[in-house]
């Protein structure tokens, strides 16, 4: 069964704010030019990275004209996420972004309360038939109180036929396997950990939260497994992730939210971005920052050449 959506690298873009919450406009188009200079064609802002649960309206409106200007150009597949807690909500926010011309949506389940299958099925019909002609992907986390299996998605997908592709990062093998087999005509986004482990089972892409800062790598990792070269797969991805968690080792002393982890990843690429998360979140220090820039640069400098 062909995927709806093309196999691809998806990559977040974060979003800087000075003291004042205030968007830093220069630093944020020059992450996205970043991104599409690293030769990724598919990216989003407004997952939880993007704080997409976070920002006001006037800030939505703001970066999503940003975010169409800098992703216009031919061949770049750009996708505006949206969080919100009903229907309403997340139809206000679509149609901002479907009037400034965006036609790929990530959106995620409501979560003050989680759904039933009834109302599962009724947010995927509603949501997904208000803009016929454009394609969602369904960002499954745990954060949303329900987490999406495969049969699940067989289910969604046949009741909504432009929901094209799926966010997961979470996932067992057991689950990842169930994904492609129930629902191979979506395109099941997957963590680096987990992207091996899928294409074994059928065609999958990966969800790379550290492409920006190692782009060569990420590709190849991604070339491995669409090649399914599984020989060379598996090897570089356990040398991939024993780098990343030797750099990123300081910020796993703290727990805090996604965004602050990324930004921090954003930074050591090169992209001057600000640690600050908007209110109430917290941001990592600049010193615990310093110490993944002396590992990344002590140890692993070859690797961002």
């Amino acid at each position: 069964m062909t995927p709806r959506y093309p196999q691809a690298i998806l990559i977040s873009c974060e979003i800087p704010w000075d003291e004042q919450e205030n968007l830093i406009e220069d630093i944020f188009r020059r992450e996205i030019r970043h991104v599409l200079a690293a030769g990724f064609r598919h990216i989003y802002t407004f997952g939880t990275a993007g704080e997409g649960y976070a920002v006001d309206l006037a800030r939505f409106e703001r970066i999503v004209e940003i975010f169409r200007e800098e992703t216009s150009g031919g061949g770049v597949h750009a996708q505006i996420g949206v969080i919100a807690l009903s229907t309403a909500q997340f139809r206000e926010r679509l149609r901002i972004a479907y009037s400034a011309g965006f036609r790929e949506f990530q959106i995620s389940l409501p979560s003050w309360g989680a759904l039933n299958d009834t109302e599962v099925m009724r947010f995927f019909v509603e949501v997904c038939s208000s803009f016929p002609d454009a394609r969602f992907l369904h960002y499954n986390l745990p954060r949303a109180r329900r987490v999406l299996t495969g049969p699940e998605y067989r289910r969604i997908a046949d009741a909504a036929p432009n929901l094209v592709a799926t966010k997961n990062t979470g996932t067992t093998v057991y689950t990842t396997m169930e994904l492609l087999r129930h629902a191979p005509d979506l395109q099941h986004f997957l963590g680096e950990a987990m992207f091996p482990t899928g294409c074994l089972h059928g065609e999958c892409s990966l969800l790379a939260s550290f492409g920006p800062l190692f782009p060569k790598q990420t590709h190849r990792l991604f070339e491995y497994g669409r090649a399914r070269q599984w020989d060379k797969l598996f090897a570089f991805q356990a040398e991939y992730l024993r780098v990343v968690e030797d750099v990123i080792a300081p910020l796993r002393r703290q727990s805090l939210i996604d965004g602050a982890y990324d930004k921090a990843l954003v930074r050591l690429a090169g992209v001057p971005m600000p640690l600050r998360l908007l209110s109430p979140y917290e941001g990592f220090s600049e010193a615990v920052f310093e110490e993944c820039r002396a590992i990344l640069q002590e140890k692993y400098a070859h690797w961002t050449e």
